[in-house]
């Protein structure tokens, strides 16, 4: 057995450990498909900026088949990695990689695929996922659709070099697949703002669309079935997945904040890490109630805050820790951290829903999150 395939399969039995990966089928795809042909060179963490590495550097092969997200392109920009490998580590945001793969593995096991079916992946980027899907389902079974030829020009070499041949075109995710294919399945492996309704459109009544929500704050994996009308109805997994999002959903840089004064500064019983942190149930419905509000996160000590909250009309909380006690100051036209302390009390009232108890409903005049029924409480999605 190569060593590549030794990797592979400790990274499954490590899945299988993490109670992400089930199915038989996956399992499979998982051991057979070699992530090292789509990830030869990828950008590691060094100190605030990035490095690059590729095949052959020491413990580069290990990393391709740690557990961990690999960033592999910057700023949208192809020649930063380059650029990187001769001057050393460089600043950037990432704007491409290859996923998780125990969050890979709780996507393709949530899209539900069976013999026959038809799959729309949205979201190219290296290929392996759809060489994942093309183990799974047939490679004349699954198209892929990215909006940045090179990723797809590459993506394609390496999954031909793979021994996998998926439909891959270039195009507007959002827009779906261009040549107007009806699917069994959608899947995005980016995040939206709102479910884009040409997927609806491409889905087959009965159908399944698999993607994650871009929201600041209570983001997360959503799976809508498809309707004889062309709307969709669906749920909220428990399962959570955070993916970057569609180019054309991005959300823009935050404006500079002001900084309070001493005696701005209050002390609250609800910690910042309630309202941000998705491990924490709160973290949803903080979302529903704060729509449009984004964190922001700032470097400082103990006498500066850490984490900001703002939101384009111009309010803004900042929050610190002092003496072991949470302490926010805000500002702007409204007071964002009272509506935040009001909503976890709606939330406590409710009985404290997590996110599996919320869903979602979209048809061409409206997209909107639920709770426990779709004539019940309900919130915007944007």
């Amino acid at each position: 057995m190569t060593r590549s395939a030794r990797l592979r399969r400790r990274l499954v039995e490590q899945l299988l450990d993490e109670d992400v990966l089930h199915a038989p089928e996956w399992v499979a795809a998982f051991r057979a498909v070699p992530r090292h042909v789509f990830l030869p060179r990828f950008f590691a963490p060094a100190g605030g900026l990035w490095a690059a590495v590729e095949r052959g550097d020491p413990g580069w092969l290990e990393t391709v088949y740690s557990r961990d997200v690999l960033v592999t392109q910057l700023d949208d920009d192809p020649d930063r990695w380059e650029l990187a490998r001769r001057t050393g580590p460089v600043a950037g945001t990432p704007t491409s990689s290859s996923s998780m793969p125990s969050i890979m593995a709780i996507m393709l096991e949530e899209l539900r695929v069976r013999d026959g079916h038809r799959v729309l992946e949205v979201g190219t980027g290296t290929g392996y996922n759809a060489a994942l899907l093309s183990h799974r389902c047939g490679a004349g079974q699954v198209s892929t659709v990215d909006i940045d030829p090179g990723i797809v020009a590459t993506a394609r070499e390496r999954l031909a070099t793979a021994g996998y041949r998926p439909a891959c075109a270039v195009g507007d995710g959002a827009l779906g697949y261009p040549a107007g294919t009806v699917f069994d399945r959608v899947l995005c492996t980016a995040s939206v703002s709102e479910i884009p309704l040409p997927w609806l459109a491409q889905t087959k009544p009965g159908g399944l669309v698999v993607t994650t929500l871009n929201r600041p704050i209570g983001a997360g994996l959503v799976r809508l079935v498809v309707g004889e009308d062309g709307d969709a109805q669906g749920c909220v997994l428990a399962r959570d997945g955070r993916f970057m999002p569609l180019r054309a959903h991005r959300l823009p840089d935050a404006a500079p904040l002001p900084m309070p004064s001493r005696g701005d500064w209050e002390q609250t019983r609800l910690p910042m890490s309630a309202v941000l942190q998705p491990r924490r149930q709160f973290e949803f419905f903080a979302g529903l109630a704060l729509p449009g509000v984004r964190p922001v996160r700032e470097s400082g000590d103990d006498e500066a805050p850490g984490v900001a909250l703002v939101h384009p009309d111009g309010s803004w909380v900042r929050h610190r820790k002092r003496g072991g006690a949470d302490e926010v100051a805000q500002g702007g036209p409204r007071a964002l951290w009272e509506v935040a302390e009001a909503a976890y009390v709606d939330w406590c009232e409710l009985g404290k829903p997590d996110r599996d108890r919320f869903g979602l409903t979209v048809t061409p005049d409206r997209q909107e999150v639920w709770l426990d029924a779709p004539d019940g409480r309900a919130w915007p999605l944007t």
